[in-house]
């Protein structure tokens, strides 16, 4: 007989305290159990169950037995499982968070072209610079950039982007020009409220080593283009994503100040909740995201 049957249907019993409940269950009859253990402790040399009028309950030697074989069972489904996964086309709703710059630029982009390949997929993009609790709000999939925190869920690194501090010609012109991180003190230093660390940005010191600077100015605000926007104003000094103030350098809107100074590049990560085969739906997608954004270096 099937080893993996003989196991399973042994276990059952065990869970149900006897053969009727477990042939109830396991659609067959109650002489069929009773023979596919028979035949289970005949192949083991041992008697794994002692029988009563009442109950059927486990020897000591099946009870270390079933510890085992659920153990072995579910490997089995397991792999069952990844099987089935791997082949099933994507199908259902993927419902996504992203920050509101980057979603725009990257991930909606990506979702359309996604949604294009898979006809059976639809997706629920929410564009927010919040932090999503995934699970009690039901997402499938967040983007998340910079430093992430200890949690149960997995993170796949998609790319990374520089930090890097940017002011206006104008503002410059008008406050002057900062030549060490000790010059941040007289400027007006624009702060990111959804920043991880608050009002404190780490910057790399002439030594090389990690150095904090309060930020302390006029402008908070929860999006990095708003920040950037302000910048090119004239408002201050901000620390801003290369993906986000690129366009404003490239146009003079904005120079960089310091740049011996900025942090290292941060990394932008594609985080799920835990579990060993994501649906295909969420698989998938993580690859298809992955696969726009691979050979970017951390300035784009």
């Amino acid at each position: 007989m099937d080893r993996l049957t003989e196991m399973e249907i042994f276990t059952r019993v065990v869970e149900l305290g006897g053969f009727t409940e477990a042939a109830k269950r396991l659609g067959l009859s109650k002489s069929a159990v009773s023979k596919h253990v028979a035949s289970l402790e005949t192949r083991l040399g041992a008697r794994l169950l002692t029988r009563t009028t009442r109950r059927v309950s486990p020897t000591e030697i099946g009870l270390a037995y079933f510890d085992k074989a659920r153990d072995v069972l579910s490997a089995a489904h397991e792999a069952d499982a990844m099987a089935a996964a791997m082949q099933d086309a994507p199908t259902g709703e993927l419902k996504i968070s992203a920050p509101l710059s980057f979603g725009l630029r990257h991930v909606a982009p990506a979702v359309s072209g996604f949604l294009c390949r898979y006809p059976a997929v639809s997706a629920r993009l929410q564009l927010d610079d919040r932090r999503v609790e995934l699970v009690a709000e039901g997402y499938d999939l967040a983007i998340r950039i910079g430093d992430l925190p200890d949690s149960t869920l997995i993170a796949r690194k998609l790319a990374e982007t520089d930090l890097i501090l940017v002011a206006s010609p104008a503002y410059l012109a008008r406050r002057g020009t900062p030549e060490t991180l000790d010059d941040l003190s007289d400027h007006d230093l624009l702060h990111y409220t959804n920043n991880a660390s608050g009002p404190v940005w780490r910057l790399r010191a002439a030594n090389g080593e990690e150095r904090p600077v309060r930020i302390g100015g006029r402008l908070s605000v929860n999006n990095g283009d708003a920040l950037a926007a302000a910048a090119a104003e004239g408002l201050g000094v901000v620390l801003g994503p290369h993906f986000i103030v690129s366009h404003l350098l490239a146009s003079g809107a904005l120079v960089e100040v310091l740049p011996r100074h900025q942090p290292p590049p941060i990394g932008i990560y594609a985080v799920y909740p835990a579990g060993r085969f994501p649906q295909p739906k969420l698989r998938v997608f993580v690859d298809y995201l992955a696969e726009t954004l691979k050979g970017k270096g951390p300035r784009w």
